[in-house]
């Protein structure tokens, strides 16, 4: 399995009115690939957050594979 940085991302309007990106989380997860990383992080994200779907808290999710110094 490979090691995966996964963020939550949200769209929000700041005090001048103008859009930006926040990330609502971040969570690392061991899967197999990123569509696997994106599930487990999914199912996470939801946990921690007593959601019924990720998509109430975020807009988009960002996956990465996480980079290891050799």
């Amino acid at each position: 399995m490979s090691r995966y940085v996964v963020r939550f991302m949200k769209d929000v309007l700041g005090e001048n009115g103008r859009q930006c990106e926040i990330c609502q989380s971040t969570l690392e997860v061991d899967a197999q690939d990123e569509t696997d990383a994106t599930e487990r992080a999914k199912q996470k994200f939801c946990q921690d957050q007593a959601l019924h779907h990720w998509s109430l808290h975020a807009d988009r999710i960002h996956v990465k594979a996480a980079d290891f110094p050799s």
